[in-house]
């Protein structure tokens, strides 16, 4: 009895719909004498909009339209099909209601399984819709039927009737999966109005457009509307099917490539050895379905594999190939961990992992905070500078604990090799990828915490300049694009942390050091070694030397020996190895005894470690005219230094030895100056720098010496050695000094007061403007010593040598 729909489904709100048509398409001829009352239920249809004498079938879901067509069906069997303006409401009010619709009759009800209702309706005539006459539980309302009036044959109009069946039949043909019938059906209908109908129910276009052809009463607007959608259509299905059979081709092509790609495999199956690298190859195209890499990486991968397919293992370049293949499947691109930027937790791994540092934590606290808020690391590179065994690299290591990242390390010390940072171009015999890379491939993630470690140690010589290649990987406006000579690609360190380390400042290249966020990490107290040894190191030496379990606990007096007598150093490395050979000696006696005293006492000290290695009483022996104590620092600390003067019969000639850089050696000449000039001032016999000759010597020759800090210890020495008067006892000073007497602040004051006290000096002279570094210190490791803070040379010899 009915026909299916000719063009794509739509979706209705209540349920998809298929129109159809019936075999008698003269009904609509018929419907002229069907009496419609004036008021009638309403059924409101989203998605939908029906024509007259078009027939489709609808699941009704909702309450009211499911009351609504049982009532019609029981009654005349005629319902008002209006369509809603807004598809998204899902209760419409009367206001929601378009102003034209359908007049239906309703075909068969069906009741279906899953508690649903279908119903088959039919269009008979246009509507006006009136006044709401009811709402609950459905709507009804008021109607004024539309005369559709009869249409004069014309040229323009049958125009218009053929272009409509061309279309339509152009669309039939250019649509797949279209009913073979359709086209034969569409040739078929006479009727006008039926014909504009049908086509404009099955066309597949806006609900507005449907909506406004349905309320326009002129026949022959009608048709000129629909002639323009149906073109519109038409280039639309022509774009559709052009899109469709490039992408066919395509696929055709590439089944062709697969076909020929099977025959070559078969070939080659056939011939003897010609797939031994097949398995290889195999292998490594699997993992490369699995990266995430960019395309440049992609297509060097593609173009390696096809070499390497045509290429003999036995062949020299075979195995250069297969190892930049490696590392392109080994680098991980893109691959990331996910940080952790909670500070609570980065602070305890830090306080857990390291004693003190307080202002240290407190900065790598506040560049995690930056980079959490941020959300990038374009910010300068960390750089921790100190003394070797203060923890610098194992700061790094928990910084990268703290934020949930991998850590890797890459030594520099005594690298010399650009190519060492940039790798070898793979063409050379034994070519390898750069440091950082190998690393990063290591690792299998593209943001760990890399340690650059001793960065200050990196050499240069005719193979190049290591130190130029790191500006690139230390640049963050430059190094999302770093090339290595072995990769040869671009690749993105943007999202590495690195954090440099160093001894010193001096030996980085300036335009490195200019990319570089330094912090400071100066040498320990002797305070806070006791802690760390109590809190880190014996633990750790003990479960190392199968004590973890034994009674065994070293005081604190027991600690400050070890450290005082037998170490000399800022950091806790050979502190750590005394500790170390303590514990093998109680292993011993534990294993040959099966019990060892639970306390180990200061007087055992020496009968475990053997005689004191260093005194803290050398200046005793300095009481003497000429003699002053100066603070030194040096790369592994803080030091004393003995700076002697002696007066002997002469022409005033001034002699210089223990091996003086040319820094000291002008602080000596400006301090004798000084005191030449002030002689009478300061009460010293000016014609003894005529009649003597001054002998400076600063023990330790082998050592070479240098910088300005002595200044003030030299101007002491050779005022206390022409007065005759001795320099007051426990002393030590740094500072350097002017011709015009002014003293001047110098560096490294933390690690010169810590080596004071460890020698046990009680008073220590310092420029004022050094006071600020003073504050720096925790106040219990300065305990017991006095500062004295000076601004000119006269306070020194004051309080110095009392002139």
């Amino acid at each position: 009895m009915y026909k299916k729909k000719f063009f794509e489904d739509q979706d209705n709100g209540d349920a998809g719909f298929l129109p159809i048509i019936p075999i008698n398409e003269n009904e609509m001829d018929q419907d002229k004498d069907l009496v419609i009352p004036d008021n009638i239920g309403l059924l409101p249809l989203r998605n939908t909009v029906l024509f007259p004498g078009v027939v489709i079938p609808i699941t009704v879901g909702r309450d009211k339209s499911i009351e609504a067509v049982n009532d019609a069906y029981k009654g005349d069997k005629l319902i008002g099909v209006l369509a809603q303006k807004d598809l998204s409401v899902e209760d419409p009010t009367a206001e929601d209601l378009c102003p034209i619709g359908t007049v239906a009759k309703i075909v068969k009800l069906i009741k279906m399984p899953d508690g649903g209702t279908t119903v088959i309706i039919q269009g008979k005539k246009r509507f006006q819709l009136g006044k709401i006459t009811q709402e609950i539980p459905y709507f009804r309302a008021d109607i004024q039927l539309l005369e559709e009036g009869d249409v004069k044959s014309s040229e323009h109009f049958d125009a218009l009737l053929s272009s409509v069946k061309e279309s339509a039949a152009q669309i039939i043909q250019l649509t797949p999966n279209m009913p073979q019938e359709a086209s034969v059906i569409l040739k078929n209908i006479e009727n006008p109005n039926f014909l504009i109908n049908f086509v404009s129910s099955n066309l597949n276009n806006e609900l507005g457009e449907k909506q406004a052809m349905l309320e326009e009463n002129d026949v022959v607007k009608r048709a000129e509307m629909l002639v323009a959608l149906l073109q519109k259509e038409l280039q639309f299905v022509e774009l559709k099917n052009k899109v469709t059979n490039k992408a066919r081709i395509e696929i055709d092509k590439q089944q062709r490539e697969y076909f020929l790609q099977q025959q070559l495999k078969s070939i080659k199956d056939e011939l003897e050895g010609g797939d031994a690298n097949g398995k290889e190859v195999k292998q490594l195209k699997k993992r490369a379905e699995e990266k995430k890499w960019p395309q440049a990486a992609q297509d060097m991968f593609n173009a390696d594999i096809e070499k390497l397919e045509r290429m003999n293992p036995a062949t020299p370049d075979y195995s250069v190939i297969y190892n930049h293949i490696d590392l392109l499947l080994n680098l991980p691109w893109n691959e990331v961990t996910e940080d952790n930027y909670d500070l609570d937790h980065a602070q305890k791994v830090l306080d857990k992992d390291h004693f003190g540092m307080k202002k240290i934590k407190e900065r790598i606290l506040e560049y995690l905070a930056v980079l959490k808020l941020k959300g990038d690391l374009k910010s300068p590179i960390l750089c921790f500078v100190g003394p070797p065994g203060i923890g610098k690299t194992s700061l790094g290591k928990s910084i990268a604990k703290a934020i949930g990242r991998k850590y890797t390390r890459v030594s520099l010390g005594g690298v010399h090799d650009e190519s060492e940072i940039r790798g070898h171009r793979k063409t050379y015999i034994g070519a390898m990828p750069g440091r950082i890379l190998q690393n990063l491939a290591k690792v299998k993630s593209s943001n760990p915490v890399m340690i650059l470690d001793e960065i200050d140690k990196l050499g240069s010589d005719y193979k190049g300049d290591p130190s130029s290649a790191m500006l690139e990987v230390l640049d963050p406006e430059q190094n999302n694009n770093f090339y290595d000579n072995y990769l040869e690609l671009d690749y993105d360190l943007s999202k590495v942390l690195f954090i440099a380390t160093a001894n010193s400042l001096k030996e980085i290249q300036p335009a490195l050091r200019d990319r570089l966020e330094i912090i400071d990490l100066s040498g320990y107290a002797i305070e806070e070694k006791v802690q760390i040894a109590k809190q880190f190191l014996v633990p750790k030496e003990k479960e190392a030397h199968g004590l973890k379990k034994v009674p065994l606990r070293l005081s604190d007096k027991v600690l400050e020996k070890i450290i005082q007598s037998y170490t000399r150093e800022s950091g806790v490395r050979e502190l750590d190895r005394q500790l170390a050979s303590v514990m093998r000696k109680m292993a011993k006696e534990y294993a040959i005894h099966g019990e060892i005293a639970p306390t180990i006492k200061a007087e055992d000290v020496a009968t475990i470690l053997g005689p004191e290695i260093y005194s803290n009483d050398l200046y005793k022996v300095a009481h003497m005219p000429g003699v002053a104590v100066g603070l030194a620092w040096t790369y592994v600390g803080g030091d004393i230094l003995f700076i002697e003067t002696l007066l002997s019969d002469g022409k005033g000639e001034l002699k210089l030895t223990g091996n003086l850089g040319d820094v000291m050696k002008e602080s000596a000449i400006t301090a004798l100056t000084y005191l030449k000039a002030h002689a009478k001032e300061i009460g010293i016999d000016p014609t003894l720098f005529e009649k003597k000759t001054i002998h400076i010597h600063v023990p330790e020759g082998a050592t070479p010496k240098d910088g300005p800090s002595a200044g003030i210890t030299m101007l002491s020495a050779l005022a206390s050695a022409f007065s005759g008067k001795r320099i007051r006892p426990y002393l030590a000073m740094t500072g350097e000094i002017t011709l015009r007497g002014q003293v001047l602040p110098v560096g490294g004051i933390k690690e010169k007061i810590l080596a004071a006290k460890r020698a046990g000096l009680k008073e220590i002279i310092l420029c004022v403007q050094n006071e600020k570094d003073i504050n720096e210190i925790e106040p219990e490791y300065i305990k017991g010593l006095k500062f004295h803070f000076v601004k000119e040379m006269k306070e020194v010899l004051k309080i110095a040598v009392n002139l």
